[in-house]
C-alpha cells in the first residue's frame, strides 16, 4: 500500500510540474487549438493533454532551458510563417515569467502548423492527425 501511494504521488507531481511549463510562456494557458475549438493544454506536445512526443515548439523550449526569451520568441517552430511570439500574442518578445504583462489573445499554436490541413503543414508535419 506504501509504494502505490509512493507512485501515486510521483504520477501527480510529475503532471503538476508539466502543467507549470505554461506559465513560463505568454498566453500559456489559452493557446488556441488548431483543430477546432478550445485550446490545447498541453503546448509543447503533439497530444492535446501533453502526453507523448514534443512538438518542435516543445524540442525548442526545451533546448532553451525552459526559458521563454526573445531568441524563443523570434523564432518560428512550426514553420508556418509566424514567429512563436506572434503566435503567443507577444509580438515585441518583451514578456517574461517573472514580470508578465497585458498581451494580445495568442492567435495561433507555436508547435503545430497552421492551417493543419494546407499542403505545406501537412508536408511538415506528415504523421499528425486531428
Amino acid at each position: 500500500m506504501l509504494k502505490l501511494a509512493a507512485v501515486l504521488s510521483l504520477l501527480v507531481a510529475s503532471a503538476m510540474g508539466y502543467s507549470g511549463y505554461k506559465a513560463l510562456i505568454p498566453n500559456g494557458d489559452s493557446v488556441p487549438n488548431p483543430c477546432g475549438d478550445g485550446t490545447w493544454p498541453g503546448v509543447g506536445h503533439w497530444l492535446i493533454y501533453g502526453t507523448g512526443e514534443r512538438n518542435p515548439f516543445g524540442e525548442d523550449f526545451k533546448a532553451n532551458g525552459y526559458t521563454w526569451n526573445a531568441a524563443l520568441c523570434f523564432k518560428d517552430s512550426d514553420g508556418d510563417g509566424k514567429t512563436n511570439g506572434e503566435e503567443l500574442g507577444d509580438y515585441a518578445c518583451d514578456w517574461l515569467s517573472e514580470y508578465p504583462i497585458q498581451l494580445d489573445p495568442a492567435i495561433g499554436h507555436p508547435g503545430i502548423c497552421e492551417p493543419v490541413d494546407s499542403p505545406a503543414c501537412i508536408a511538415k508535419q506528415p504523421d499528425f492527425n486531428c
